[in-house]
């Protein structure tokens, strides 16, 4: 038999011993999986061998066999995307945050917030009083605290005239290259694109022309290359796991193994930063389950870097802002914060805790309600999990900064109190945070 692991390797060998499971998926494939409930090898049809891919520790994620010539930097796949998991995990676990199992969410009791006092949620500390911070323009100007009520001023984005998809794809994969995510990439104009061009101007002081499209092209082309590019679906990709749909009832999550994605579709768009929608569009009559199959996708080039000393979480812009030491703005996130019957809290909180790939714990006596469902629920991880693939939790208890399994509704809807961001945002945030920094939620 042939056994294919989820990154494409061939194993030449059965796996055995007391933390490997042999079950089947959702088409009736055996499947090896550990105690986390990770894939480690699908048996497929033995109809193309080919060599098997060698990994190199030193290299940027494998060695030269079998692999595409360009690699992005660690973490991220041929085309700059990042790649969640090591060899053999399900879904978003990253190798150098992973734990010996899924970290669960557990939500507990919201206590009262105190504007006047010291700390804040059961003794987490604030911000240590700090009243100012730095003009994130450079201009080296200080801006008071910000207040209830006060939302931050952006440089406002040039309108767009009429455009086709793909100029408007340009102009959002160049902002998810420079860190102000547009969320979802789907060849449309809208309020996340416009935030997106405001958070670019006000960290770099340059005005972008949104409309100007060849000077856009020209600078994606010596960043990382043209937005659309290439890509052959590889035995992996076919295999999944995935799961034939995510319930709604999370009575019903809770029985599942993982909330893994429901196909190679939904699966590629995560990847590639796009709308399911619109990978589809880009790519018509194409059966995506075939491996070998070539397919346009978004290059949206590789994750932003740096360190992280403070988030400003707008509500009213509906945007999560990232500042280094320095104060200057060095990302930018839409997201979906609060809603009138969970409000997000006000004031600042700290981050606690950064947990990839995890579990929720749902409890119906100190979460929203859900359904008719009356008990205590552990909710297995995956990227169609309540929470994503990334949780950052803040001293607030409960609340925290976390992925979404819907991303086409980042920005335009509204979450349980937290700051929902797409996976990919929320890892690359989750990448550049450690506990203690402040977040700042302002109106």
């Amino acid at each position: 038999m042939l056994l294919v692991t989820p990154d494409g390797e061939i194993l030449d060998f059965v796996p055995e011993g007391p933390d490997v499971q042999v079950t089947r998926d959702r088409r009736g494939r055996t499947v090896f999986v550990d105690n986390w409930g990770n894939v480690i090898a699908t048996v497929m049809p033995n109809r193309q061998r080919r060599e098997p891919q060698v990994y190199d520790p030193n290299g940027p994620r494998y060695g030269t066999a079998g692999r595409d010539p360009y690699y992005g930097p660690e973490g991220t796949d041929s085309y700059g995307a990042p790649v969640y998991g090591e060899p053999g995990t399900v879904t978003g676990s990253i190798p150098e945050y992973r734990e010996p199992a899924p970290v669960n969410v557990d939500r507990e009791p919201l206590p009262a917030y105190d504007e006047n006092t010291a700390a804040l949620g059961g003794g987490a500390p604030t911000d240590g009083g700090s009243a100012d911070f730095s003009d994130p323009s450079g201009s080296g100007a200080v801006i008071e605290q910000t207040a209830p009520g006060r939302t931050l001023s952006f440089p406002p984005a040039a309108a767009v005239t009429k455009k086709s998809s793909f100029e408007i794809t340009a102009l959002q994969v160049f902002l998810d290259r420079e860190g102000f995510s547009p969320g979802v990439i789907d060849g449309k104009m809208g309020s996340n694109v416009t935030k997106a061009i405001e958070a670019f101007q006000q960290s770099t002081g340059e005005t972008l022309d949104p409309n100007n499209t060849d000077a856009i092209v020209e600078r994606l082309r010596l960043n990382g290359g043209m937005p659309i590019t290439s890509y052959t679906i590889t035995a992996a990709d076919a295999a999944g796991p995935y799961v034939a749909s995510i319930p709604e009832d999370y009575a019903h999550k809770a029985a599942l193994p993982a909330l893994s994605f429901t196909s190679t579709t939904e699966m590629l768009a995560e990847r590639f930063h796009m709308d399911e929608g619109f990978l589809k569009e880009l790519n018509p009559g194409v059966d995506f389950t075939v491996p070998g199959s070539t397919i346009k996708v978004i290059n949206p080039g590789a994750n932003r870097t740096g360190k992280v000393a403070k988030i400003l979480a707008d509500k009213g812009r509906k945007q999560v802002l990232a500042y280094d030491a320095e104060g200057k703005l060095i990302a930018a996130y839409p997201a979906s914060i609060g809603s009138a019957d969970t409000p997000s809290p006000s004031g600042t909180v700290t981050v606690e805790r950064i947990a990839f790939n995890p579990g929720y714990t749902y409890n119906p006596k100190i979460n929203f309600k859900q359904g008719n469902n009356d008990k205590v629920l552990s909710i297995p991880p995956g990227p169609n999990g309540p929470v994503g693939t990334v949780w950052i939790a803040l001293s607030k208890p409960t609340y925290g900064i976390h992925g979404t399994p819907e991303p086409s509704k980042i920005g335009k809807t509204q979450s349980h109190g937290c700051i929902r961001l797409t996976n990919w945002d929320a890892t690359e945030l989750g990448k550049m945070v450690s506990p203690g920094v402040t977040v700042e939620f302002i109106d």
